[in-house]
């Protein structure tokens, strides 16, 4: 087969599968699981077959109309190039382990076949955005992920949270794509065309009338979908949905999507030096906000999704920068870890039992029990904090050298500011992504929690996928010699700058919050079983955490109960409270936008209900009293009309008589 009939056949098999997952779901339910996995795991290894066949050298594009469609034509089109063969793979990889995995975390869910066919069909809406060569095209996945994370994330529907999160993701998401829709048609307007190489060659020869307002415009439907400030706030939410859900989301689908979609039109922003800075600023708060956010959380998978945030917020100040490359090496090296961390808590709420034990506080004696999660998910942290020699240090070191590039004016992609930006948020965000790092890896493994029932030996499904995303997770950055070919040819190795200046920030960060967890587990073992007392020598922040406790020696037998050994309390101190709640940005939207719509939405009921129906009611009302006073006088009786109709003749001739007369008269 050709290539471009291979990567045709990539987001094709998903689909098939999760349209036969579908109509076979309840009549045949023993071919769920083989529909949910072999067509993703086909997919995944054609995905490979693809890239190696292009091997990093020119783009292959290939087209068909199928009819016309006015003015600014849209076709079927193919690029790949050598990012989208390389992202394909990820998310062909992360896709396959999902499916396995959730045939051992959902086999006893009733609504499996659903999931699975939902899983797969988010699956190919990804692999369609990532080879599409053709913006309107690339739209359609680009929709499809927001009504299938919609579905997934509202998989527990029975539940109040899993209903609003799924709703807050779809709307806050859709808020992004109207500004995004209407940059992609001002963006056709202005160069004639959808298709991703025509759009790029009209760039390059100046044919952009507004790339500004194109650009902003862009960077708002970017911004809702790979959860950057302000439109971040629905991720962590989103943890309401399966575990293996936000594994797929976070590592290779749908927050992935809209940095790959600024990488493959980086020209495009790159013509506004306004944007780049906004980009930036932008990155910059994600990076600083989330890690923050992070430190604060109790609930494991709401630690993961602020750290997802923030990785993102790396990838767009790569982008501000003007380097599409370390941007999208550090999306393929995210991929791997944060697939691992997302798939591994899940074995650790798989082994509680129950997902409302995903909180760190109640957890104790899970690193013996849970070998393969612990080993795994601590190697995904080290490559999480950016400590060599692990992926994630390369590919974040990527980031920095183009922010250090650009803040120095060795590249002139992008201003000096966005430069500046960038890589001195960097470098902050390196200091809080080790620290709340350390702090998941010892309050997960090494807390004081009361040790959760034992259920068993994890299924072999779930335990298998993590050593297998564990391989790219120590490995990949180790490549980064040999795959410049699908980067441009641009490199991305480590200078000795940022690199010294990232690890030894990244060491701080980790070793002061150990320093503070030893702290705190010392004064919260000299309190005594039951008490809730401050002592002469203890922080602030962990009174509060006294007050709040009221715990017993098992610490975690009180249902929600914060861990008094936590760190982050001590690290923050009162921003703590704060940063718990996302910096009370959904209270700020709530106020903001929520209550006004309310309030008019009311008042629209009010008018509705009491104006118009008022006078709806009112005019049927009144035929109703015509039709009785007209009934009334219908009576049957001869005479009775004679004797009306004499009436109104003698009523008709007075006043005949009397108009004549005020006539003469006049």
């Amino acid at each position: 087969m050709t290539t471009t009939t291979l990567a045709v056949l990539v987001p094709l098999l998903p689909f098939l599968g999760a349209a036969a997952g579908l109509l076979l779901g309840r009549t045949a339910p023993g071919y769920v699981r083989p529909l949910a996995v072999l067509p993703t795991l086909v997919a995944a290894v054609l995905a490979v077959v693809v890239a190696a066949r292009q091997g990093g050298g020119p783009a292959i594009d290939a087209a068909t109309r199928l009819t016309p469609t006015g003015s600014v034509p849209i076709d079927l089109a193919l690029h790949l190039d050598g990012f989208a063969v390389l992202v394909a793979v990820l998310v062909g990889l992360v896709a396959t382990c999902v499916q396995i995995y959730s045939t051992g975390y959902l086999r006893d869910d009733p609504r499996y076949p659903s999931y699975a066919a939902l899983v797969s069909l988010f699956t190919a809406a990804m692999l369609l955005v990532v080879y599409s060569g053709d913006l309107m095209v690339l739209m359609v996945g680009w929709e499809i992920m927001g009504i299938c994370s919609y579905f997934l994330v509202g998989h527990y529907w029975e539940t109040p949270e899993a209903r609003a999160a799924s709703l807050k993701a779809f709307l806050v998401t859709k808020l992004g794509d109207v500004p995004f829709l209407i940059g992609l048609f001002a963006l056709a307007a202005d160069t004639g065309t959808f298709r991703i190489t025509g759009i790029l060659g009209a760039v390059a020869n100046g044919g952009l009338d507004h790339p500004t307002v194109i650009a902003l415009l862009l960077l708002a439907g970017v911004a809702g979908k790979s959860a950057q400030f302000p439109l971040h706030t629905w991720l962590p939410d989103a943890m309401a949905g399966p575990t293996p859900v936000s594994a797929l989301i976070h590592a290779a689908t749908m927050v992935a999507a809209g940095i790959y979609f600024v990488a493959r039109l980086l020209p495009v922003f790159a013509e506004s030096g306004a944007a780049l800075v906004v980009l930036a600023v932008m990155a910059a708060v994600t990076m600083i906000g989330s890690g923050l956010a992070a430190l604060a959380q109790d609930d494991i998978k709401r630690v993961l999704a602020y750290s997802t945030i923030g990785q993102l917020g790396y990838m767009s100040g790569a982008l501000a920068v003007g380097d599409r490359g370390a941007a999208v090496f550090h999306l393929l090296s995210h991929g791997a870890f944060k697939a691992v961390l997302f798939l591994a808590a899940g074995v650790v709420i798989h082994a509680a039992g129950t997902n409302s034990l995903a909180a760190m506080s109640r957890m104790g004696g899970l690193a013996k029990r849970i070998p393969d999660a612990y080993w795994t998910m601590t190697v995904a942290l080290l490559a999480l904090a950016a400590i060599p020699p692990f992926a994630g240090f390369f590919s974040k070191e990527a980031v920095l050298v183009a922010a250090e590039h650009t803040a120095l004016g060795d590249r002139h992609v992008a201003p000096a500011a966005a430069g500046w930006t960038v890589l001195v948020a960097g470098l902050l965000a390196a200091v809080l992504t080790a620290a709340y790092a350390t702090r998941l890896w010892l309050l997960a493994f090494r807390g004081r929690g009361a040790e959760v029932p034992d259920h068993g030996r994890q299924p072999v499904a779930m335990t298998a996928v993590l050593w297998v995303l564990a391989i790219p997770t120590i490995a990949f950055g180790l490549t980064v010699g040999v795959i410049t070919d699908w980067f441009d040819g641009h490199s991305l190795t480590p200078t000795v700058t940022t690199a010294v200046l990232s690890t030894g920030v990244a060491l701080v960060g980790g070793l002061v919050t150990y320093a503070a967890w030893r702290h705190t587990m010392a004064l919260a073992a000299r309190i005594p079983v039951g008490a809730v007392v401050a002592h002469p020598d203890a922080e602030p922040a962990l009174v509060e955490a006294e007050a709040m406790t009221h715990h017993t020696a098992g610490y975690g037998d009180t249902p929600g109960a914060p861990d008094p050994a936590d760190p982050g309390r001590l690290l923050l101190g009162p921003l703590h409270r704060h940063a718990a709640t996302g910096f009370h940005l959904d209270a700020l939207y709530t106020k903001l936008f929520v209550r006004p719509v309310q309030a008019a939405a009311s008042l629209v009921r009010f008018l509705d209900r009491e104006v118009v129906d008022t006078y709806v009611r009112g005019s049927g009302t009144g035929a109703r009293l015509l039709g009785t006073a007209v009934r009334r006088a219908q009576t049957g009786n001869v005479q009775t009309y004679l004797s009306a109709l004499l009436a109104g003749s003698l009523v008709l001739a007075i006043a005949a008589v009397v108009f004549a007369t005020v006539n003469a008269g006049s």
